[in-house]
């Protein structure tokens, strides 16, 4: 089915589809271009101290892992670019958002769901009654309807959310509460049986995560969106990170949100209909939803078969397949989520993501999906691949040392090409906080000297994060080849300490990692330990890195001095309910 066939569609025309397709191939130049030109370097570079068959090896893994970071690069770059020469980038590049009038009536019914399981009860119904109060504001009250799906096991949280829910609906009848007895499919399996008793009551189903905020405006623009625009199966807002005390979660999100918006503004010029699905503060058409979305049941025993734990990828090709759009909002407006506190909570989800994307090796060949489905598949893939590439590549360049009859690279080279890559690797941060200051709005980071400090403070927060980050995903990689899985259950989102004794419990192969490293390096080639410093440190230093970001001292230490903070801390939205500093 193409967008043609749809009953009253309204599909790209044949001038959007050639500039759809004249953008991806300007897309693809860029990344092959210069994916050439830094391969040609790099095989210069070691061709200096000779070939090796340790050195053919670091060259292919190298060549493996890089267009994932030219593809960051060159959609932080266009994003630039577009946001510099247009004054509304997410229109520019979203023609669902110019087809749209600001203040049509709301001729729909939508379902506003929140799938939980095990959450801070009294915190989720907070959110809940907030988004209802200002969705009851607006004249169109009637048009929404709010459920609570939950997957919850537990009987006490059960009880907890019961009460919670009997005391809320009694002040606003338009809440709805359901509770599975077994968690089948996990979240996506909770949203599919939901889809599936929902056909002619509702048009649309907003999905919330259990830490989503979103205000009445930004859900009456996902509305009306879909409304104006049939062809329409998925619409994604770009989610921000709610204000936090806790340094780990304001230095991570501080920079994220700068990437964010970059690579997202450039990632929708080029992938235009076929755009990503997040899996939560999203609108979606209801019934394709349910006609083409179900997901596979994968096969065998090991810990990527059976239920896809990361479902949206997934559901935003196989709905693109059926031939509607999946598109993304480019802007940040009113939709918000809550980051992990501590660099434990942080490596756990990452972890269950892992899973869930190397899952996707099972799904590559799965009938009806377009290039660019498979393209998104391939893409979340390589998020975690790029990990084990890298630890492979460290443990080559050890080897190159280790065979000193061949010399050792120029200082000058390896600096110049460590350099390179960092800058391409930053590049996102820089170009969105570049983008800030160009549009005149540094003022909502606190000034451009906050603004500055913020971006110090991530660069550095980046470089100790980066290694740590990369064993750990390697390592479970790794780990899943010998049957290893993660579990399924709530994660932390409250603030915590982590004592050194619990750090160490589950950083502790960073830390042996870091040590053999300046052991092999003091050794054979003390010279290259200024270079690997970057590497060696963040895994020696990760356990006081992980109780000092979690700890509640620097935390309030940089609330008082605003230290990454976002403009939602600097002026809160009015009459929405999200996470305070305090």
């Amino acid at each position: 089915m193409t967008d043609a066939t749809l009953p009253s569609a309204n599909p790209l025309s044949q001038t959007e589809d050639s500039m759809l397709t004249a953008r991806r191939w300007i897309f693809f130049a860029l990344n092959a271009v210069s994916m050439t030109a830094l391969g040609w370097i790099m095989v210069h570079v070691l061709a200096v101290r000779g070939w090796s068959g340790a050195a053919v090896f670091f060259l292919v893994l190298f060549l493996v892992g890089l267009p994932w970071t030219l593809i960051g690069f060159w959609n932080a770059a266009v994003g630039f670019a577009i946001s510099r020469l247009t004054h509304d980038p997410a229109g520019f590049t979203n023609p669902a958002l110019r087809d749209t009038p600001a203040d049509s009536p709301i001729t729909t019914r939508t379902a506003v769901c929140v799938a939980v399981r095990h959450e801070d009860v009294a915190l989720v119904f907070a959110r809940l009654a907030s988004m209802i109060r200002t969705i009851e504001a607006t004249p169109w009250r009637e048009a929404f309807a709010f459920h609570v799906l939950s997957d919850t096991s537990r009987p006490d949280v059960a009880a907890a959310e019961e009460a919670a829910f009997a005391e809320l609906s009694g002040r606003h009848p338009g809440l709805h509460y359901r509770r599975r007895s077994i968690n089948s499919g996990f979240k996506a399996g909770n949203l599919r049986e939901f889809a599936e008793g929902a056909l002619g009551l509702y048009d649309h189903m907003i999905v919330l995560d259990a830490d989503s905020v979103m205000s009445a405006a930004a859900m009456l623009r996902l509305v009306r969106a879909m409304q104006a625009n049939l062809a329409l199966g998925i619409l994604q807002t770009l989610v921000v990170g709610q204000p936090s005390g806790s340094t780990f979660t304001r230095i991570f999100q501080f920079g994220m949100r700068h990437a964010m918006r970059m690579q997202t503004v450039g990632s929708a010029w080029w992938q235009g209909p076929a755009g990503p699905f997040w899996g939560h503060n999203a609108i979606v058409r209801l019934k394709p939803f349910f006609d083409h979305c179900a997901l596979p049941v994968l096969p065998g025993r090991g810990p990527l078969s059976g239920h896809i734990l990361s479902h949206d990828q997934v559901e935003a090709a196989m709905m693109r397949g059926a031939g509607y759009d999946v598109r993304v909002i480019a802007d940040e407006f009113e939709s918000w989520e809550e980051n992990p506190p501590s660099l434990p909570d942080f490596i756990k989800r990452d972890l269950r993501w892992c899973q869930g994307n190397l899952q996707y090796l099972k799904l590559l060949g799965m009938p009806g999906l377009k290039p660019m489905g498979r393209f998104q598949l391939v893409n979340a893939i390589m998020m975690y691949a790029g990990a084990p590439a890298g630890l492979l590549m460290l443990l080559a360049g050890l080897a190159m040392i280790g065979d000193p009859a061949r010399g050792h690279l120029p200082a000058r080279l390896a600096f110049a090409l460590y350099f390179l890559m960092l800058g391409l690797g930053f590049a996102p941060r820089l170009l969105g906080m570049l983008d800030v200051l160009l549009r005149g709005r540094a003022r909502a980071y606190g000034g451009v000297l906050r603004l500055l400090a913020g971006g110090f403070a991530d660069m550095l927060f980046s470089l100790f994060l980066g290694p740590v980050m990369m064993i750990a995903q390697a390592l479970f990689v790794f780990g899943l080849i010998l049957g290893r899985r993660v579990v399924w259950e709530a994660q932390n989102r409250d603030g915590r300490s982590v004592p050194p004794g619990e750090a160490l419990r589950g950083l502790w192969p960073q830390l042996l990692f870091g040590g053999a490293v300046a052991g092999i390096l003091a050794a054979f080639a003390p010279g290259v330990l200024p270079w690997a410093a970057p590497t060696i440190l963040p895994c020696l230093l990760a356990v006081p890195f992980t109780s000092l970001t979690a700890g509640t001292a620097l935390g309030r230490l940089c609330v008082r001095y605003r230290l990454c903070a976002i403009p939602d801390e600097y002026a809160p939205p009015p009459d929405i309910m999200i996470s305070q500093t305090e």
